[in-house]
Order: structure tokens, then C-alpha cells, then sequence
């Protein structure tokens, strides 16, 4: 191809997304691929979602959202501009295509990369000169130089010239008001300049803040370095719960005092352990590469190490508390408050209740759990149901232990009512009130 050539595919793409005429392609519509989606549709770009779950293309065709984030009636609303497939050959027809798929654990802590080289694979099998190809998922430095680019240019297209590609990390906060897709900051990294360009550009048509970064590598580090970041200040937290207990001080008010200095602190808060598929996961991305490169990357397995033990030390706490009582774990009557992995959100995904709950009923108690957000979760092959909290309820429970502090409890009501209680999330704060334990 001519320079003249190449040029005129970089102007050829850029004028389409300038003029807002280009078609938007997201592979994998979860709790990122779908509000990106959303969000270009609302710009009234041409977008298109893919995903091989039939029932997620279903329920956008229908207009029923599945995301907590997304709403039912932008669906509806934009059925105009928005509609998904589960037919990857579609993906000829995008001008941009974003991969947002899951890049979870094997068991033995390395990346499981198989949706993401089954979305490449894909993409691959439909290239065609002047597309934009962007990864979001969450991944080890280097996959998008290493893995990706060599895939694509088996086609016998060039990255940079007749197609291009970049690397943008997710940065979603599942049930967070104040900071969504539109007004968060996003650092993207091109394989080459001319990628960079283009995916800033795109960026720039639903993102108020665009950060360009100056390769692949460094912008998949920026994820990684920013879940790092919180794993291992929350193992501190945590380590900090552990020795406040055994020195017979509150945690909480030791942070909470902290926190008043005005430099030099960052408050962070300790909790039973650690949910969801960021920060539990996304440092062994880093942890695994860096073995690679024969170096023990020592805070990211200390901090697994600590955040880890947390379920465990719920329960040994929970044992505790009822030998106190004179009562044995084998058949006292815990209800748990709260399965999500945080507050306020309809996600167990790697909750820290859910070992929890797991290690209690090994022990012989009788668990059942209060959720308004989460209706039934599976724990190791049983289904179990959120039931009513109410006065009896809580009453007729030998302990209470707290694990999601969603806003739809009455936590004066759980106070006034329960005997004894685990408080994980400090939702009763500095209740003076013997029944009440802290973590």
C-alpha cells in the first residue's frame, strides 16, 4: 500500500467519526461492554453489541436491561441506534470495535485469555482496511503488542497503517452515582501514533476526559497499577482490623482519626475480604507476568495473602463470639446480612459472604442471609434465598453479621432488635451498645 494510500485510510476514519458517521462494535456485553454501548447510541452512533449469550442480545432487543447501571427505558429509548447480535460476521460492518470480555483466573492464578483470543479470532475473520480495533479487558502488560497485533496482521494488514490498534482499560464502578462511563477519565495507549490518534478521537465522542498514554503496555499497567494500589492499602486496612481486635481498639476510630490529617493519609477500610473481578483478581495479571520475567512482584502476594484470610477470620470471629455466649457454632442461627460484594449492588462475584457462609455451614450452623439486591445466590452447589428481615427474625438469630452495608437495611432497626452481632462494614458506627462487635 502507498503512503498516500495509508494516509487516506487514517483521513478516511477520522472524518467518519468526526462527522459522528461511523459504526460502533462492542464484543462482550456485560457491566462494561454494555454502558459503552449505551453511551455511543446516545451520541446517535450507529452501535451494535456482540455476545454469544443469547439472552443478553435478547433482553436488549426487548429492552430490558440486565446491568444495574443501564436503565430499561435508555434500551427502549434507544432501539433506534442500538441492537445486538450474536452473529460475529456483523463485526465486517464496524468502523470501530471495541473487546470487552472476561479475563478471569485459571486455578493456578495465571490469565485465562480465552475470550479474549475467541473475540480476536473473530475480529480477525472479518478485517478489513480503516477499522479501529480497541481491547478493554483487564490484562497482563503486553497482550495487546504480543497476542493481539501478531493475530491481526496474519491477515496480512499492517497495525498502524491499513488498520489500527489500541488498548483503553476499563475503569467501571459498579453502583456508583457520582462517577460512570461519561464524566470518569479514560487512558488509552496506541499500538502506533496514528492509533493513539484514532482512539482518542473515538473516545472523545462519549468520554468528557480522554488521557493518551504513550503505548499499549503502559496503558495496561495503569489498570493494573490502580487495583494494585487499592488491593494493598485494603490488606493494610485489614492486617490494621486484626491487631486493633487483639489490642482491644476500634478500628474504625482509629482511621476515621487518621483521616483528619489533611496530607500524607488516604483513608482506606478494612471489610471480611475482597469481591467482585477487579481487585481480587486483576493484580495476578501483573504478579504472573512479572514471573515471567524471573522477579516476585512481594506486595501483590503479600496483599493476596492478607486479603485472603479475611473470610477465614470472619468465621473463626463469628466462633468466638458465640463460645462467649456459651453457645457452639454446630447449630446456632446466623443470618447474614448481605451477599453482594459491596454495597449497594446486585453482584456476588467473588464475595467474601459467599466463603464465609461456606465455612459456617461446614462448622454446622444455620445460615440464611437478608439481601434486597441479590433475591438468590448458589453457595457450593444449594440455593439459597434472601428472606424478610424483620423484628423476629433478628431476634430468634444467636448473631447478626453484617457483610454489605446497602442502604435499603434499617440499621437501627437491626440494633434495636438482634442479640448479638459481627459488624464487618461499620454500618452500626461507634454504637455504644455491648451487643455490638466489630471487625
Amino acid at each position: 500500500m502507498s503512503t498516500k494510500m495509508k494516509e487516506s485510510t487514517k483521513k478516511y476514519l477520522t472524518e467518519r467519526i468526526q462527522n459522528r458517521s461511523f459504526s460502533f462494535g462492542v464484543i462482550g456485553l456485560g457491566y462494561v461492554g454494555l454502558p459503552l454501548a449505551v453511551e455511543f447510541a446516545k451520541q446517535g452512533v450507529r452501535t451494535t453489541g456482540f455476545d454469544i449469550d443469547e439472552s443478553k442480545v435478547e433482553n436488549i432487543g426487548r429492552g430490558k436491561s440486565y446491568i444495574q447501571d443501564v436503565k430499561s427505558q435508555d434500551l427502549s429509548d434507544l432501539s433506534e441506534h442500538l441492537t445486538a447480535s450474536t452473529n460475529m460476521s456483523g463485526l465486517a460492518d464496524m468502523d470501530v470495535i471495541s473487546i470487552c470480555v472476561p479475563t478471569p483466573l485459571n486455578k493456578t492464578k495465571d490469565p485465562n485469555m480465552s475470550y479474549v483470543f475467541s473475540a480476536i479470532q473473530s475480529v480477525k475473520q472479518t478485517l478489513r482496511p480503516g477499522q479501529l480495533i480497541i481491547l478493554e479487558s483487564t490484562t497482563y502488560p503486553g497482550t495487546t503488542e504480543e497476542l493481539l497485533k501478531p493475530i491481526l496482521e496474519e491477515t496480512g494488514l499492517v497495525i498502524g497503517e491499513d488498520v489500527f490498534l489500541a488498548f483503553s482499560p476499563e475503569r467501571v464502578d459498579p453502583g456508583n452515582t457520582k462517577y460512570h462511563t461519561v464524566n470518569t477519565p479514560k487512558v488509552i495507549g496506541g499500538s502506533t501514533e496514528s492509533c493513539t490518534d484514532l482512539a482518542k478521537l473515538t473516545y472523545e465522542v462519549v468520554i468528557n476526559t480522554v488521557v493518551p498514554v504513550s503505548s499499549t503496555s503502559t496503558a495496561e499497567l495503569v489498570k493494573l497499577y490502580e487495583n494494585m494500589f487499592r488491593a494493598v492499602n485494603i490488606a493494610l486496612a485489614n492486617e490494621m482490623a486484626i491487631m486493633c481486635n487483639k489490642l482491644g481498639v476500634s478500628v474504625w476510630e482509629v482511621i476515621e482519626a487518621a483521616a483528619t490529617k489533611p496530607f500524607g493519609f488516604m483513608p482506606f477500610y478494612p471489610g471480611p475480604g475482597l469481591g467482585g473481578h477487579c481487585i481480587p483478581i486483576d493484580p495476578h495479571y501483573l504478579s504472573w507476568k512479572m514471573k515471567t520475567l524471573n522477579y516476585d512482584a512481594k506486595f501483590i502476594g503479600l496483599a493476596a495473602e492478607v486479603n485472603q484470610s479475611m473470610p477465614g477470620y470472619v468465621v473463626e470471629r463469628v466462633t468466638g463470639l458465640l463460645n462467649d455466649r456459651k453457645k457452639a457454632v454446630n447449630g446456632s442461627k446466623i443470618t447474614v446480612m448481605g451477599v453482594a460484594y459491596k454495597q449497594n449492588i446486585n453482584d456476588s462475584r467473588e464475595s467474601p459472604a459467599i466463603e464465609i457462609i461456606s465455612g459456617l455451614k461446614k462448622r454446622g450452623a444455620e445460615v440464611q442471609y437478608h439481601d434486597s439486591y441479590i433475591p438468590q445466590c448458589k453457595i457450593q452447589g444449594e440455593t439459597f434465598s434472601s428472606v424478610p428481615c424483620t423484628p423476629d427474625l433478628l431476634a430468634s438469630s444467636d448473631l447478626v453479621l453484617i457483610l454489605a452495608a446497602h442502604d435499603t437495611v434499617d440499621w437501627d432497626a437491626v440494633l434495636a432488635h438482634s442479640t448479638c452481632i459481627l459488624d464487618t462494614r461499620n454500618c452500626l458506627g461507634q454504637a455504644s451498645d455491648d451487643k455490638v462487635n466489630r471487625l
